[in-house]
């Protein structure tokens, strides 16, 4: 029979809630859950697996995982904190504990479609990784796939190539220039130009081997300046920014601000061997010169490539309709929904702001306006225009005067640079940082 409460005292009530509570802690204290014995991992077996996984770069402050605090969390840190509420690794000993090792970074803002790491998480068994993680990760982060690997694997060193990808659109840009440009970057160059100089990294060697560099379009031609297209780059390794770096010289050249031999330009950074040699007719430029590099949202990693000898990528999918691989699908296509969406109200406001304001002159590109730096029309007040240099991403460096490339100001040589960071900052380290093979 329940007790009539409401005619208890105010003393009376709160003996029964101390009773009450009394209970609660007598029952915990003898409960499966209370007296379960901790997880000692060192007892169980492990064995090596390889990851892979994409995420939405914009929610995070890059991929690495970071010692002190972040504006944003890290990747790594979100995908090592899933594992170890999956009990497949152990906090305490952090990354390194378990062999983490991951194929490139990529920086804060910047995506990826096909990134890697590989690790040896404490199970014998074949487990549904994929649905494991996921049901612990956020949408932003989404396991793709896994595979059993060898104990010598390294999702860095056993990389064959990485292929990044950046979009953007053909407004105010000359698509052929851009390629033509391009086509430059294949085959093994010195990048030192083309990507951002960190003292700290105390690098020397600036040679990347590009396999492919192409643009392609994503949308259809009747887009017209609002068609979408992707600069597709594959290589063995990276620069610290070297996409992004790359991108921003594309710009460069698809307004008209500069040639496509620039790509060719910035790469010559060493004294021909003969004057008969191509290079000789170059400018040689041994400094990098000043110039910002492109955003970072378009940027993507889109694959981490390996021998098939080395990975047997492989899901949880038992085939039904209601299966893993299913759900995955409808999580992604149900964001990729929403964006357009998202695309289809932002075009009606450009619409609607038309009613009433008129958009600006067009000046990009020069192959199709006819003008150069030194005859764009002033307005009708008489001052001189104001240039919106394309970033990527819907972004501008705005100026009323363009500097070519090569009439900038230039950094200092790396060798001078290195030297002033060892003497300096670097003393108080006892051996030099190395960069990733791929970084962005």
């Amino acid at each position: 029979m329940t007790p009539n409460y409401e005619s208890w005292s105010k003393d009376e009530l709160i003996a029964r809630l101390r009773e009450l509570e009394a209970k609660k802690h007598a029952n915990a204290s003898h409960s499966p859950v209370a007296s379960k014995k901790p997880f000692h991992f060192s007892s169980h077996p492990k064995r090596k697996i390889a990851i892979k996984f994409c995420y939405s770069g914009w929610e995070y402050n890059g991929l690495a995982y970071q010692n002190g605090p972040t504006p944003l969390p890290t990747v790594e840190d979100v995908l090592f904190k899933a594992f170890v509420k999956a009990r497949l690794v152990d906090e305490t000993g952090g990354l390194d504990s378990c062999g983490w090792e991951k194929c490139g970074r990529t920086d804060r803002g910047v995506s990826a479609a096909g990134q890697v790491v590989s690790l040896w998480p404490s199970t014998k068994h074949e487990l549904s990784y994929v649905s494991i993680l996921n049901r612990l990760l956020p949408p932003t982060i989404r396991v793709l796939a896994w595979s059993p690997i060898s104990p010598d694997f390294s999702a860095r060193f056993n990389c064959k190539h990485r292929h990044y990808k950046y979009f953007f659109t053909s407004h105010g840009l000359d698509i052929p220039l851009m390629q033509s440009a391009a086509k430059r970057l294949i085959g093994e160059h010195d990048f030192r130009n083309l990507c951002k100089l960190d003292p700290g990294k105390q690098i020397t060697n600036f040679h990347r081997c590009v396999m492919r560099a192409q643009i392609n379009p994503v949308s259809p031609e009747s887009d017209g300046d609002k068609r979408v297209y992707v600069f597709d780059l594959v290589g063995s390794a990276f620069l610290y920014h070297q996409v992004r770096h790359i991108m921003a010289v594309l710009f460069l050249v698809g307004t008209g601000l500069e040639q496509p031999s620039i790509i060719s330009a910035l790469m010559n950074v060493f004294p021909a061997e003969s004057d008969s040699s191509p290079e000789s007719q170059l400018p040689l430029v041994d400094r990098k010169p000043e110039y910002q590099m492109a955003d970072a949202l378009p940027l993507m990693l889109w694959d981490c490539a390996y021998a098939d000898s080395d990975v047997t990528w492989q899901t949880d999918d038992d085939g039904t309709e209601s299966g893993t691989g299913s759900d995955l699908y409808h999580q992604l296509h149900s964001i990729h929904q929403r964006s357009l969406i998202h695309t289809v109200l932002d075009e009606h406001f450009l619409t609607a702001v038309t009613q009433y304001h008129s958009p600006p002159p067009q000046y990009f590109p020069f192959s199709q306006t006819g003008l150069t730096p030194h005859t764009l029309p002033r307005s009708n007040l008489g001052r001189e225009p104001v240039l919106g240099v394309p970033l990527g991403a819907g972004t501008y460096k705005r100026s009323a005067k363009y500097v070519p490339l090569l009439e900038r100001k230039r950094l200092d040589h790396v060798d001078v640079a290195n030297e002033r960071w060892r003497i300096g900052r670097g003393s108080k380290y006892s051996k030099p940082k190395t960069l990733d093979d791929g970084v962005e």
